[in-house]
Formats: C-alpha cells, structure tokens, sequence
C-alpha cells in the first residue's frame, strides 16, 4: 500500500503518472471515492503517464470511454449499474480479456466481478477541502 497526498487537479495528475508508471496492459484499476474528489483528473495523469494525449472526460453517460494507445485504455464509470445483468450489458467482461488497461470509477457498484489482482485506488478529501489522500494498494509498489 502506498499513500499519496494531493492538494490539486495538477498534483493529482503527477502522483497518476508517477502511479501508472507501474500498470500495464492487462491491468483493472479500481477507484473510490465520492464524487469530485479526482478520480478522471487521475485517469488524465495516467494517459499522460503514457504518452497518450486522448481527451479525458468522465464517462458517466456513455459508461465507457476507448483512449485506445499503447497500452490501450478503457475507462469506465459504473455509477449506474446495479446488477449483473447492467454489467453485462456493459460488455466489462470482454474487455477483460483484451490485456488493455481498465480504470473504473464507482468499482464498489461491481466489486464481485473484479480480478483478485485488481489494483485498488481510493481518493478521499484529507483535513481541508482541497486536500486529497490517494491511497493504491496492489501493484508493483
């Protein structure tokens, strides 16, 4: 487990390059955390980490988000799914097996269905508004 401690968006952004440096393809990253509190600012970092300079923007209404690059990114938002049968429809279970690189925001809504080598990163506002405490656990750290 490895802390990090946030005080902006830009920050956020450097501890993700900093962070996905280290996941490859092949590799489910779950966050948590509420709402606002970084979780696509983070997903930015990571496709700068990259070198992939795809615009990022929550997928809240689509679900998922191709940034396609090497390795290829997928990012998803399961905030409205509530059982199996939303997962599914989704089509999460395919791309697990295509070896890109999974971020999922809201993965507490489908936490049955992910891989035990899931690497878990959960942001939380610290002891000010703007502060955040970013917490990975899994992964080469």
């Amino acid at each position: 487990m490895k802390e990090f401690f946030s005080f902006s968006e830009e920050e956020t952004m450097k501890i993700a390059e900093t962070v996905c440096k280290n996941i490859s393809g092949g590799t489910v990253v779950a966050f948590s955390g509420g709402m606002g509190m970084g979780k696509t600012a983070f997903v930015r970092g990571a496709l700068k980490a990259y070198g992939n300079d795809s615009f990022v923007s929550s997928p809240t209404f689509s679900l998922v988000h191709d940034y396609g690059g090497e390795p290829h990114v997928y990012h998803f938002d399961m905030y409205r799914v509530t059982s199996f049968e939303d997962l599914y429809s989704t089509g999460f279970f395919d791309y697990l097996d295509e070896g890109s690189v999974l971020f999922i925001e809201w993965s507490e809504n489908i936490e049955n269905a992910l891989p035990d080598n899931t690497v878990r990163i959960d942001i939380s506002q610290g002891e000010n508004t703007d502060e955040r405490k970013i917490t990975v656990t899994g992964g080469n750290f």
